[in-house]
């Protein structure tokens, strides 16, 4: 009988692990509103404390993982993010609702670095690009995360019950699966090394390609069940639909990007991908209806699937920054803008409506078209995705 624990099963169960947990507490985020009376300003400064938490783990988690080993720091940090979750419902009001989501998104962006690490080393023994395959089980986690969340919705299940039993199920269902044998390499970082690793050059256009997935990612996670509620008008159950939908489209979208990429380049992918990610903001933002809105959500899901992956290979691939360090840099922009962005969107809607703010990203989304260009510069001799 064939073993079923393989590398990219297990990784891919660590990336769905924790798509899994954001999806779960993407989908309660009106019942949270409710629960502590937040205004649009209040939820945008919790979040902000969340992305905080992400952009400190980053840096520490790198030195965790280079000099333990990816692999054994991204299931020490798994079993704390499954904790996070439970405190995050446990909260008793705003103030330590903003700490327990300063340690859940620590642990949520700490284990990203972490298990991208691993996935890098999965790629790398297998010989062909996986990297997509691997953000595509993400995605599907937080469908998943988000399912659940309509189904607790509409089984009225206390928030606390609801997250706890997440919690257990993941772990249940993705352990067994990321506790593989798997050596990492380990690589102690000198006192010289920088503690954040900025993209420079044309690099830094690729991360400005990330940062706009970051933001139409974060906004998604954050803000679409509350869209859905505020400017459409939909009940709690509906609203947990909206993120669903577009976690369902993009995991469909990166199960194909490696072959899309391979047809027809990341130049013509990426400049597809953002006019698409734009188009389906606006049909959300202008009929205001519920069909309207979650088709617009499905063509972001779409639009959004490849940046992150494409960045990421045109990272590693870059003929003057190292992989590891190139992926770094890259990552701090995409996974900083899908942290921090939530936050500066509900200052937006505080200051204007949530319509300007999803316009705005709409414009930023066709950012990434214009610098699809600086994703063709690939040298000599780098592998093309199988």
């Amino acid at each position: 009988m064939p073993e079923l624990r393989t590398p990219w099963r297990a990784v891919a169960a660590a990336f769905a692990l924790n798509g899994v947990l954001l999806g779960t507490w993407a989908s309660r985020i009106p019942a949270m509103v409710e629960r502590h009376d937040l205004s649009e300003a209040g939820l945008g400064a919790l979040l902000l404390a969340m992305g905080v938490g992400a952009l400190v783990s980053f840096p520490l988690a790198g030195r965790l993982s280079d000099g333990a080993g990816a692999v054994r720091v991204t299931r020490w940090i798994a079993a704390g993010y499954l904790a996070t979750i439970v405190l995050v419902a446990l909260a008793p009001g705003p103030a330590w609702l903003a700490v327990a989501l300063f340690f859940f998104g620590a642990t949520h962006g700490a284990m990203d670095v972490c298990m991208n690490s691993w996935a890098t080393e999965v790629e790398k023994a297998a010989r062909r690009s996986v990297m997509s395959s691997f953000h595509a089980m993400w995605s599907f986690g937080a469908g998943i995360g988000a399912g659940i969340g309509f189904v607790a919705v509409y089984l009225s299940l206390p928030v606390p019950v609801h997250f706890a039993g997440v919690a257990v199920l993941a772990a249940v269902a993705f352990g067994p699966f990321m506790a593989l044998a798997w050596t990492s390499e380990t690589r102690p970082r000198g006192a010289a090394d920088p503690v954040f690793a900025l993209p420079r050059g044309p690099l830094l256009l690729v991360g400005v390609i990330a940062l706009t997935s970051g933001l139409g990612e974060g906004a998604m996670a954050d803000w679409s069940a509350v869209f859905l509620t505020d400017i459409v008008g939909t009940g709690e159950a509906q609203a947990a639909l909206g993120y669903a939908v577009f976690s369902v489209t993009m995991v469909a979208m990166r199960l194909m990007v490696d072959r899309l990429i391979t047809r027809f380049g990341p130049v013509l992918v990426v400049r597809v991908s953002g006019v698409t990610a734009a188009t389906g903001l606006i049909l959300a933002i202008v009929p205001t209806t519920l069909t309207a809105a979650l088709l617009g959500f499905a063509l972001m899901g779409v639009g959004y699937a490849a940046l992150i992956p494409v960045a990421f290979s045109r990272a590693a691939s870059d003929p003057n920054i190292p992989p590891g360090q190139g992926i770094a840099a890259v990552a701090t922009l995409g996974y900083g803008a899908l942290l921090m962005g939530p936050p500066a969107i509900g200052l937006v809607a505080e200051a204007s409506s949530l319509r300007v703010a999803f316009l705005a990203l709409a414009a930023i989304a066709v950012l990434a078209s214009i610098l699809a260009p600086v994703l063709s510069r690939k040298p000599q001799g780098v592998a093309r995705p199988a």
